[in-house]
């Protein structure tokens, strides 16, 4: 399957675009420094920034043990309720448990550990090269870069047919839960911008502003992934609207985010073509791939999934399926993220852009969505 016209060139618009995002606080960054005359690079930070001992703490612990401890607290309760409706199988079980240790247990460690070595062979003088930033504005810069990479990432393994099959691995469970926020095949982990982003900016000079962007974004992620549909209230209680209403379209809720990991287009709800934000569903209105409902998908997953052995889906392409016909089998099929007609996983032609239909008691964005091949 090749990238259609369309497509190509809302990716190539979309991408200018992104420079100018990528660039913005940088330039009021520096523009706010020429209004009030602060030269912090000249050693005169008259900002300063330093979290109370007690918050850095929790930050810190957050950042290593806490957040996996709080997603598999989360995710008993989870189990424990029945969200997971029985579909959670052995197979299902082993990928998402792999999926959660491995990342966390041999690959950024390993990218950590090999990155502060080599970092000072390459940049031998640019350790702590950029401390001079007051904590807001690298907080603001690195926010806006981390999330904003992860969106195009994201956002290609979807509109780039023969990308697909590396980040398919995500939406294949038939559930959602706080193990989804983790589920991902092996070669989309190790070429996940953040990890090496963490260990760049620490070793210049932007380690501290890097680990609270790092960690409230993993809040924010999880929290849109799990399947406690806690943003609920701000769209049922009258008087919370107006922050859901924003709430909504600066951040990925399990409303917005439940419906990329639907297993149809459909109903008015799903919306596995679009909503990809990660932190910020801002990029999604910005560049018109996101629809807002305020409702939650019936079901999730592939319609086509046949339960893939975990080691496939975690290994893919090093290690195949055995299951015929499979994508990722030997040989399988470039589906992309269509849904085929046939269980012989034939390709569909790109499907025409939707309108999401806003609900009639809160007026919400209705964005439309950039056609997929």
């Amino acid at each position: 399957m090749k990238l259609d016209n369309e497509t190509a060139r809302k990716i190539t618009r979309d991408g200018l675009i992104s420079v100018a995002l990528y660039t913005a606080p940088i330039i009021l960054m520096f523009a706010s420094f020429q209004i009030f005359d602060y030269r912090p690079w000249e050693g005169s930070n008259a900002f300063p920034f330093k979290a109370p001992a007690f918050l850095e703490a929790v930050f810190k612990n957050l950042s290593s043990w806490g957040l996996p401890v709080i997603v598999l607290t989360l995710g008993v309760i989870e189990f424990a309720a029945g969200l997971y409706e029985n579909k959670w199988t052995k197979n299902e079980r082993i990928l998402d448990i792999v999926c959660f240790v491995v990342p966390k247990l041999v690959v950024r460690p390993f990218v950590a550990y090999f990155g502060l070595k080599l970092l000072p062979e390459i940049l031998p003088g640019a350790k702590n090269a950029f401390e001079w930033v007051p904590f807001w504005w690298a907080f603001l810069i690195i926010a806006v870069a981390d999330d904003l990479t992860q969106y195009w990432y994201h956002r290609l393994h979807h509109q780039v047919p023969w990308l697909w099959r590396f980040h398919r691995t995500h939406h294949s469970a038939p559930y959602m839960g706080m193990a989804m926020a983790g589920r991902q095949n092996i070669i989309y982990t190790l070429f996940f911008s953040q990890t090496y982003l963490t260990v760049a900016l620490t070793y210049l000079g932007l380690g501290y502003a890097a680990l609270f962007v790092k960690v409230i974004k993993s809040f924010i992620t999880t929290g849109a992934h799990s399947s406690i549909p806690w943003d609920k209230p701000f769209y049922e209680k009258k008087w919370l609207q107006p922050i859901g209403w924003v709430l909504e379209r600066l951040i990925s809720t399990p409303a917005t985010h439940h419906a990329h990991h639907a297993d149809t287009n459909d109903d008015g709800i799903g919306h596995y073509k679009g909503n990809f934000g990660n932190m910020f569903f801002l990029w999604d209105i910005i560049f018109g791939t996101g629809i807002i409902t305020r409702k939650y998908p019936s079901s999730y997953g592939i319609k086509h999934y046949q339960e893939e052995e975990w080691y496939a889906q975690f290994l893919w392409p090093i290690l195949k399926s055995r299951k015929e016909g499979s994508e990722l089998s030997h040989n399988g099929p470039v589906v992309g993220d269509a849904v085929p007609d046939t269980p012989e996983l034939i390709p569909l032609k790109p499907e025409p852009a939707t309108t999401a239909v806003p609900t009639a008691a809160v007026p919400t964005a209705a964005v439309t969505t950039a056609a997929v091949a």
